[in-house]
């Protein structure tokens, strides 16, 4: 168990008895968020009843084995896609991506679906709106409570990247819209409440895209340092005209990040463009993964979004795909790391 783990979980233990006291007498029935609307009260409760001892997380934040992930276009509503891609590649995938609007509320029943299927949720937390700087000044902070308490009442484990690809500029929260020093604010913010809650059932994945395409944009000014993030995602992806090895496409984010943490690698998003390429490029990713001890895993974005990333589109990219999954370094129970 990290320290900063330690720390947190025996002071979100006093939290939770303090909360039961809270609602057994009484008191802080109700609160409102900046709107003037009545913030969940149910949360509260839920979180008071939720078993005393949080979900320990600490197994899953860099296991024996490397995480197979996949993200699917409708996943986790529904667990039929899943299922067919399970069958399509040989095996279940461990970390499963879903991607959710900051405002959304939590998803309960499709993280429990998740790990009833043997996989770590990752939520991919997009902050469309309001602003960071809004955010971080506490405008949210009824939504975030509720949020958190949600969490920690359902208290299995859950992976949250705030804000992914921060340091490009295609997003409303990236550069071109916020400082980095908005962005560390917010996710040290948020991070707290989540704290605050009791809800240290959840790793923090904290997701640049790779380097490569905004060289300029240093990394390190957006790190809101170890204390709050528990691994380093990396986005990118292989494309018919970019880089074409592990290293090219990921070494120089990797390089940077080392200045200044050692925190696990995991690849929050990946995968190959349609070509002639795509074989190659699969064996190169099960390759480099395996290659880097700091790596705990990837996961492939297995969606139609402006290019047909879907491994099932090419027979023979699939079936190597398949052979290299069925490594038994890839892929495991998160119920039984």
């Amino acid at each position: 168990m990290t320290p900063r783990h330690t720390t947190v979980r025996i002071r979100s233990a006093a939290v939770a008895v303090l909360c039961l006291v809270l609602v057994l007498a009484g008191c802080g029935s109700s609160r409102h968020d900046s709107s003037g609307g009545q913030a969940d009260a149910g949360a509260a409760s839920a979180a008071a009843a939720a078993p005393s001892t949080p979900y320990d997380v600490t197994p899953l934040i860099k296991p024996s084995r490397k995480y197979l992930g996949v993200a699917l276009a409708t996943v986790p509503k529904s667990m039929t896609e899943y299922d067919a891609y399970s069958r399509a590649i040989g095996k279940r995938p461990d970390l499963v991506e879903y991607y959710a609007s900051f405002g959304d509320g939590f998803d309960a029943q499709g993280v429990r679906r998740i790990y009833d299927d043997g996989g770590l949720p990752y939520m991919a937390w997009e902050p469309f709106e309001p602003s960071l700087a809004s955010i971080a000044s506490g405008a949210s902070d009824a939504y975030v409570t509720s949020f958190a308490r949600s969490v920690r009442a359902l208290n299995l484990p859950l992976a949250i990247s705030f804000g992914h690809e921060m340091n490009g500029n295609w997003y409303a929260w990236g550069m071109t819209k916020a400082t980095p020093e908005d962005f560390v604010k917010a996710w040290r913010h948020i991070h707290d409440l989540f704290e605050q809650a009791g809800a240290t059932n959840v790793i923090w994945a904290w997701s640049p895209n790779v380097i490569n395409p905004v060289p300029s944009i240093a990394l390190k000014p957006y790190y809101p340092g170890d204390a709050y993030v528990d691994w380093v995602g990396m986005i990118g992806y292989y494309t018919v005209t970019g880089q074409n090895t592990f290293d090219q496409l990921f070494g120089p984010t990797m390089r940077q990040v080392r200045q200044f943490t050692r925190r696990p690698f995991v690849i929050a998003e990946t995968a190959s463009q349609l070509g002639p390429r795509r074989q190659t490029d699969v064996d190169d990713l099960f390759d480099g993964v395996a290659a880097h001890a700091d790596v705990v895993g990837f996961i492939w974005f297995n969606v139609p979004k402006r290019a047909d990333w879907r491994i099932q589109s090419t027979p023979h990219a699939l079936a190597e795909y398949r052979k290299r999954a069925a490594a038994d370094l890839f892929g495991f129970d998160v119920r039984k790391p």
